[in-house]
């Protein structure tokens, strides 16, 4: 009776073990489509979730509107203009955390059920990510009246 239990425990063990390291190759920092940023994606509880780590342009540069707005000087860290919050304006962009939620669906392959925040704009998605193969990550983000109203990226995995 004791190597039945065993063996069946060792089933399982496996079974979850496989689960797990399909849930985590999403894990790992990538580059956003232009190469504009990289961003870390993590465990958040139960689902995964991604923040800004790195920006091409990390600051305002003279030119920059937030700067002709009078809303930063030149040489500033960039931050949240867009924000309808007024007061998550001031939040880095670099650590800004502007996904949240998405969780694995095994049966599609995709982690599904996710907000998307897009600081440049200020609007919030929802959507679906998708590996393609293990260096790619496809992201589909849209409005929740419209599947249609939204955009679509690659990633590429950053080494």
């Amino acid at each position: 009776m004791n190597k039945k239990l065993l063996v069946v425990a060792a089933f399982v063990a496996v079974i979850f073990a496989g689960t797990l390291s399909a849930n985590d190759k999403i894990l790992g920092k990538w580059a956003t489509e232009g190469g504009k940023s990289h961003v870390e994606l993590s465990k958040c509880g139960d689902a995964v979730c991604g923040k800004i780590v790195w920006l091409k342009e990390p600051t305002y540069s003279a030119d920059a509107a937030a700067v002709k707005d009078g809303k930063a000087k030149a040489g500033d860290a960039k931050v949240d203009t867009e924000n309808p919050d007024a007061s998550k304006r001031t939040q880095p962009i670099v650590g800004l955390t502007f996904l949240k939620g998405f969780k694995y669906d095994a049966g599609d392959d995709e982690w599904t059920d996710g907000e998307i925040y897009d600081p440049e704009s200020g609007k919030l998605y929802v959507g679906e990510l998708k590996m393609n193969g293990d260096n790619s990550l496809k992201l589909n983000g849209h409005l929740k009246i419209s599947r249609f109203l939204g955009k679509k990226q690659t990633w590429t995995r950053v080494k």
